[in-house]
């Protein structure tokens, strides 16, 4: 019995590949490979090859992150929406298990392809963090630099936990952070 997808259901398996393999690793023959559809139907759904199928794994990240982060820290109880953020943050990296495929694509040449998406994340991030330190307390220097530095520890206790096969490293990293944040709003 052949499987019948929906664009909706093959973008987070084109996610993983592309966390497993980078942009420039995912041949068209290792993405059929790892997600198990053909290479006809990739290019149904997505007309554009590779680099649509990477856009449009961008959007979706980016889909979660405004519903997920982004949006509570704008909107929401400001600590609650700081102490919610670091719950979904452990859930959707898996608790340092899995790579944030934005900074991996930041890190690469694919910065250059994908641009804008890649800034407009980091940017939005510590926007809405810093909106909700505000609302929660600190002065906007103080929200933006605590802002800057949350964003920039949860990158950097990524890259380590994944460095060194440890997830605990991510969880302790981003249990100080909190603490940062929480003391800084008191």
């Amino acid at each position: 019995m052949k499987t019948v997808y929906e664009r909706v259901d093959i973008i987070p398996l084109l996610a993983e590949a592309f966390r497993e393999l980078g942009y420039e690793g995912a041949t068209l023959s290792r993405i059929t490979e790892r997600t198990g559809i053909g290479k006809g139907s990739l290019y149904h759904f997505f007309p554009g090859g590779k680099e649509e199928m990477a856009g449009a794994v961008l959007a979706d990240i980016d889909a979660w992150f405004e519903q997920a982060i982004y949006r509570p820290l704008r909107n929401d109880d400001a600590q609650q929406a700081i102490a919610a953020m670091w719950v979904n943050v452990n859930d959707y990296f898996r608790s340092g298990g899995r790579i944030c495929l934005v900074g991996a694509f930041a890190l690469d040449d694919t910065r250059e392809r994908f641009s804008s998406a890649i800034g407009d994340y980091f940017i939005r991030w510590i926007d809405a963090l810093r909106s909700a330190l505000i609302r929660a307390g600190c002065g906007a220097g103080e929200a933006q630099t605590l802002a800057e530095e949350g964003v920039c520890g949860i990158q950097g206790a990524l890259v380590l936990s994944r460095a060194l096969r440890t997830e605990t490293i991510f969880t302790r990293s981003l249990e100080r952070l909190a603490h940062r944040l929480e003391a800084a709003t008191r």
